[in-house]
């Protein structure tokens, strides 16, 4: 046991590291059993029927020199995408103004990058401090940093640093070959050690198996600390990539995995990512009820489709829960 951590009703919960067999065992108890410690867990730290919403921008789209087989950026697939240069600030301005008018609290900016270059990062800076001014979170994800990168943009008043591990360390090579999950680990690092809050999950659907999962949610868990925010993916398979005939995840299964990401980082976000458009109604309920607590909010994320925001607020409607 290395840390405790106090929950909003008062309980203590002791924080542990995690072996790959124990989250393995949970992933294997019945779906209603760890779903409902999920819950229990969830309701220690959370209100229980509040979702924070973010909206994420592409703020410069594709030509990525990596080789990530799931993304429809990396200059490597060809799928199709345009190469497009950084997003003038006064545009990003106008989405970040619409975003808030829809309701999100927190603005998100993604660049297609392996790392930003010095001059690539000035713009980006300024993007942060504008935002932050109307009043928004801000988050950014640029790829990988160096130190005086990431306390520039903490000066800038970044909240929030989005890198995720993407996957298992043992299934990472099949994934990506053009950089180390230790290299991830290495901006994780500094990102903390400039006092900005990270926000860092994984994508399920590649083939990892669940064996990959469990894994995956071990390598998070056990960051010290672990992530602010944990954003837990459905691989969307786009055309072009290596991993578009790759085969989709059971909805129960990825329900699953939310809860046993709930009950190893129980004061942490988790949010609901990609893949939401193709979920129903009913399975984003089983995933709040096992302990997500966030979606990312609006028509597109980086390159593919989101649910519009409108059915969004009519889910929530229905279910009794409160944006925040």
């Amino acid at each position: 046991m290395e840390t405790i951590e106090k929950g909003v009703a008062g309980q203590t919960l002791q924080a542990k590291k995690w072996q790959v067999a124990e989250i393995e065992t949970l992933f294997e108890r019945p779906l209603l059993d760890l779903v409902f410690e999920a819950q229990r867990i969830h309701r220690l730290h959370f209100e229980p029927n509040e979702i924070q919403r973010s909206t994420l921008l592409s703020i410069k789209t594709g030509g990525c020199s990596e080789d990530c087989g799931y993304c429809s950026q990396s200059a490597r697939h060809d799928t199709g995408l345009k190469r497009e240069r950084l997003m003038p600030l006064e545009e990003v301005l106008d989405k970040a103004r619409a975003a808030k008018a829809k309701g999100a609290s927190r603005f998100c900016m993604g660049a297609a990058w392996r790392g930003p270059k010095e001059q690539d990062l000035e713009p980006v800076v300024e993007m942060v401090r504008e935002v932050k001014k109307l009043g928004l979170e801000t988050c950014v994800t640029l790829g990988m940093l160096k130190d005086e990168q990431a306390r520039a943009l903490k000066e800038a008043g970044l909240d929030y640093y989005n890198h995720n591990i993407d996957t298992a360390p043992e299934f990472y090579g099949q994934v990506i070959t053009t950089h180390t999950m230790q290299d991830r680990l290495d901006t994780i690092e500094r990102v903390r050690d400039a006092g900005i809050n990270v926000c860092c999950g994984g994508i399920i659907g590649m083939g990892e198996g669940r064996r990959g999962r469990a894994s995956m949610i071990a390598q998070l868990a056990n960051l010290s600390p672990p992530p602010d925010s944990v954003p837990i993916n459905q691989l969307v398979a786009v055309p072009g990539t290596p991993m578009e005939h790759s085969e989709a995840v059971d909805p129960l299964e990825f329900v699953r995995t939310i809860a046993v990401a709930r009950i190893t980082m129980p004061a942490s976000v988790v949010r609901l990512s990609a893949g939401r458009q193709q979920m129903s109604d009913e399975l984003q309920t089983l995933c709040f009820m096992a302990g997500a607590n966030s979606i990312f909010y609006g028509e597109r994320l980086l390159t593919t489709d989101n649910p519009d925001a409108d059915r969004d607020e009519h889910l929530f409607s229905r279910l009794g829960l409160r944006a925040i």
